[in-house]
């Protein structure tokens, strides 16, 4: 027989601790608190727990799983109209549970588990709505610097882009005028010839 994984089962067997855990729960969620031994609570703890959060999703789901573990519809009908409905601002934390002592007869340690229904403390909720706000304020703060990365790498490659449309240009602008160097160096040697020439024209006559 498997073993649970956190102390000693209830009951017989797992079919009779999956029993006593959906009467715990049925009490807790019509009673609002129930005395049980300590072991009994802190097993139960979790089962209700998750319940409770499957009534504050509030779809016919979630009400067909509460329904495979609480039986009672009216039971679950309370949990999903009143209990669900008070503990909407509460993150977590639904139960509490309290040591009473031991019981008579056997010294077993005994606890009071019960749902807690106050409702969230003004500060509970300043400090959940200033997390909000540090979180919203963090986010562009986050894409500022990815921006300004962005920017930068834009900015110099439209640098390196005009830096080599330049160069471009220079390269091409020095072939020209070395050629036009060129053309004036010929015309000077022509017109050294042709003067050349006159003057030995003219010797001869």
């Amino acid at each position: 027989m498997p073993t649970p994984t956190k102390g000693p089962r209830l009951g017989g067997g797992p079919a009779h601790e999956r029993r006593i855990l959906a009467n715990l729960a049925t009490s807790l969620f019509e009673h609002r608190r129930i005395t049980t031994t300590e072991t009994k609570a802190k097993r139960l703890r979790p089962l209700a727990e998750r319940l409770i959060t499957f009534a504050k999703r509030g779809d016919l789901a979630s009400r067909r799983r509460v329904l495979t573990v609480v039986r009672d519809k009216g039971v679950v009908h309370e949990l999903f109209t009143e209990i669900a409905p008070a503990m909407a601002e509460r993150q977590g934390g639904y139960t509490r549970i309290t040591k009473i002592g031991p019981r008579k007869g056997d010294n077993a340690p005994m606890a009071v588990i019960e749902l807690v229904l106050e409702p969230v403390s003004p500060k509970q909720a300043t400090v959940r709505e200033a997390e909000k706000a540090t979180k919203k304020a963090a986010a562009p703060a986050a894409a500022a610097p990815a921006a300004a990365s962005a920017e930068s790498a834009d900015s110099a490659e439209s640098a390196e882009s005009a830096e080599s449309a330049e160069s471009a240009e220079s390269a091409e602008s020095a072939p020209s005028a070395a050629s036009a160097e060129d053309t004036a160096a010929d015309d000077a040697t022509e017109a050294d010839a042709t003067e050349v020439d006159g003057e030995d024209k003219a010797d001869k006559a």
